[in-house]
């Protein structure tokens, strides 16, 4: 073919999938929490304040009191690779890198923080693709997660010329291969502890309950994954009881419960004394997981007179993850990539 002068260069047509996740902080410092936290605690999807009430207390008081805490937490779970989360989703990127083949780039972005997702799109664009799947790694939907996503992605879209077509990744929190891969790690787990636990506890990240009376899905999503995988678990149960419950309680409105923190304090008295907590609404482990479950909830669980306590890990980039991504992508990408 020959190009009109001075024509740009088109790359091959290549199709891009981005995994997306919350995001973190750049490094475990007070100053890196306090830029983290300054554009997580602004999205309105998350904070449904006006931002003319909400952005004084904001700045007045939680940015000046919570990054020195927060960043003490980060430091205990931090990694030589960095903050556990961005680990982990690139580590997922890589692995899924030749997963869908040579025409298909798999890219990860956070929300907030870096890699941001306008500029993985950006370079997937420049790459060739003009095609991009949009992938909020989140199996229950939540405006405040796998909305404000998606946000990003078509704000970024909309100062591009020349647009990739878009397809978005729907909740996974009921679809087959994803609670068959929390049945396996669930049982991989458990079968590795020096001890049967007398329960498990299931964790979901918690959100106000007005979220709920708006029209909100997760809390519906969130029972049903935990009803499935209870179901699935049937047999490793046997009698026990798998229980739900919802973390992370921040401010003072009423939250999804019942409270993690205050079931796991309630539940010695209750004669489950060894407990085994699982986080299904997270797809990599976090600040969430490896401190507020796996050491806070540890301590105040002993403290309420647990004798045994085990937090199992998420799915991360284990075999068995990876496979769910590989299965629940693929069914996205139909139609664009050839079959399997």
């Amino acid at each position: 073919m020959i190009w009109p002068e001075r024509h740009p260069p088109i790359p091959p047509a290549k199709i891009g999938v981005l995994l997306v996740n919350l995001g973190t902080p750049s490094a475990p410092d007070a100053a890196s929490v306090r830029r983290y936290l300054g554009e997580f605690l602004s999205d309105r999807r998350v904070v449904e304040i006006p931002p003319l009430i909400w952005q004084p207390i904001l700045r007045g008081v939680i940015l000046r009191t919570r990054p020195k805490k927060s960043a003490h937490a980060y430091r205990q779970v931090w990694r030589e690779d960095g903050s556990p989360l961005a680990a982990i989703t690139r580590a997922q990127a890589t692995v899924l890198e030749d997963a869908f083949g040579p025409e298909v780039i798999v890219d990860h972005a956070m929300r907030y923080g870096q890699p941001a997702i306008a500029e993985r799109i950006e370079v997937l664009k420049a790459r060739g693709c003009q095609r991009i799947l949009i992938a909020p790694l989140y199996p229950q939907y939540c405006a405040a997660t796998t909305a404000t996503a998606n946000d990003a992605a078509f704000a970024a879209l909309a100062k591009m010329r020349w647009q990739p077509a878009i397809r978005t990744l729907p909740p996974y929190h009921d679809h087959p291969a994803y609670i068959a891969a929390l049945k396996a790690s669930v049982e991989a787990s458990l079968a590795a502890l020096d001890f049967a636990p007398d329960a498990i506890l299931a964790s979901f990240h918690g959100m106000p309950e007005r979220t709920l009376t708006l029209g909100d899905p997760y809390h519906c999503h969130c029972q049903k994954t935990a009803r499935l995988l209870g179901e699935a678990l049937k047999d490793t149960l046997g009698d026990r009881e798998l229980i739900t419950t919802f973390q992370s309680r921040f401010g003072r409105a009423k939250w999804l419960e019942p409270a993690t923190d205050a079931t796991l304090a309630a539940l010695p008295a209750r004669g489950i004394k060894k407990i085994a907590i699982v986080a299904p609404g997270f797809s990599a482990d976090c600040l969430e997981t490896l401190e507020e479950l796996a050491i806070r909830g540890r301590e105040s669980f002993h403290a309420a007179g647990g004798t045994d306590f085990a937090y199992l890990p998420c799915l991360n980039d284990s075999e068995g993850g990876i496979a769910m991504l590989r299965t629940i992508l693929r069914e996205e990408l139909a139609g664009w990539t050839q079959p399997a």
